[in-house]
């Protein structure tokens, strides 16, 4: 079973599952002046102990800049053994878009 491509409003309603995880995989600089409210920063140092902390059915949602790098990341994810993969359509510029009073900054 490949990733699935997810809406803002999708991601809004998969987020009312506490189980679900955001990576978000954007530089670490970009991702401490605004995230997805309980996003991880998802990194190639750290992807290693992320995989061993998740749980393989909880949902994933993977988030980039545009929509684009999260697709190959998502795939990679799923690939692993991740059974519910999703990867943000538009990235977190379609999430500050929509939601810009939902954004977490570190």
């Amino acid at each position: 079973m490949a990733f699935k491509h997810l809406t803002v409003a999708q991601a809004k309603e998969l987020l009312a599952n506490p189980a679900t995880v955001i990576a978000d995989i954007r530089d670490a600089n970009t991702y401490s002046k605004g995230h997805i409210p309980q996003a991880v920063n998802l990194s190639n140092a750290n992807i290693g102990q992320f995989m061993i902390e998740q749980e393989f059915e909880h949902p994933i949602i993977v988030v980039c800049y545009h929509g684009i790098s999260s697709q190959g990341a998502a795939n990679y994810l799923n690939e692993q053994g991740f059974e519910d993969v999703y990867s943000l359509d538009g990235g977190f510029e379609a999430w500050a878009t929509s939601c810009a009073d939902n954004i977490e900054r570190s």
